[in-house]
């Protein structure tokens, strides 16, 4: 049996990949609108594992299965022998023999590189705390279906060096843009991440710098799934860093906002800003469903 391809991090596919996925995902969302029945997946089913809460993953990834002519199974260690104690090398053997695709929402990126190790079939990482590679796909998705290559653009990060970040400075390379990110001395990126990244990157503490004639501005919420606890200490380290419309304004005047969401107003961004013009959030959560469909057709049918 072939060794199937799998979506760990954005480093997993090649620059090539990547732009053909793009490219599809945007094909695929105009099918749907038009109403076309495409069901490439007919009879596949998606297995997903939470170990993590969700909407837009979880309804994203179940509405492209159920668009496809497949369906999708949601898991979560409170009724799965996982939560148990069973060990991830013999779910994931397990699973392999009933689906044909699974999807992982979960804090460790180890458990996600393991489980894909005794799988049999592609495993996709929907979210650990190293890495969100989905979401930059949307996001990819949403810059180039309104204006075009990202290829040479700027784009700013604000706040935590966190999976995000993180999923950016993989990216960026790839898709050919400069990040300038800009966070708290106490909460910067992965520093292998960053010197891997070389000159695609520029890591500052000064969000104004950072948003300079950014052609995209994105950030997170301040304190992630599981930083509950470091919440008052993480909001008096990231509150200049907040993206609102005076730091919206040294960005170019046609800058898109980005946000992965859930977002916090008053806290990472202003109202005034996500609820703004150059807000793009609701769009970019719809794109999941689209980038992730083409995701999905990729690993498991191929280019079309």
């Amino acid at each position: 049996m072939a060794t199937p391809r799998h979506f760990l991090t954005i480093s997993d596919f090649s620059s090539e990949e990547l732009n053909y996925i793009i490219e599809r995902a945007i094909q695929l969302k105009a099918m749907h609108r038009k109403g076309e029945i495409y069901e490439p997946l007919k009879n596949r089913v998606l297995g997903m594992i939470f170990e993590k809460s969700s909407t837009r993953t979880r309804v994203s990834f179940e509405s492209a299965m159920l668009q496809f002519g497949g369906g999708a199974i949601f898991l979560s260690p409170r009724d799965t022998q996982l939560g148990r104690g069973e060990p991830v090398e013999d779910t994931a053997k397990v699973l392999s023999q009933m689906v044909d695709c699974v999807m992982i929402r979960t804090f460790s990126q180890e458990m996600i590189e393991t489980f894909a190790e005794n799988a049999t079939v592609p495993v996709i990482n929907a979210l650990s705390d190293m890495y969100h590679p989905c979401q930059i796909l949307a996001d990819i998705q949403t810059y180039v279906e309104r204006r075009g290559s990202i290829e040479g653009k700027k784009i700013a990060w604000i706040g935590d060096g966190n999976n995000m970040c993180h999923s950016y400075i993989t990216a960026a390379k790839l898709f050919g843009f400069k990040l300038h990110v800009a966070c708290p001395p106490d909460y910067c990126p992965n520093e292998a991440l960053v010197v891997a990244a070389g000159d695609s990157i520029e890591v500052c503490h000064d969000p104004a710098q950072a948003a300079t004639d950014a052609d995209i501005v994105t950030t997170d919420v301040w304190a992630s799934m599981g930083q509950e606890e470091e919440q008052k200490k993480r909001a008096q380290a990231f509150e200049p860093y907040q993206v609102n419309s005076l730091l919206m304004s040294l960005a170019k005047s046609d800058a898109m906002f980005m946000h992965c969401l859930p977002a916090h107003r008053e806290e990472e961004v202003s109202a005034s800003v996500i609820d703004g013009e150059q807000s793009v959030v609701w769009e970019q959560a719809g794109n999941r469903l689209h980038s992730q469909k083409a995701l999905l057709e990729f690993l498991l049918v191929g280019k079309q």
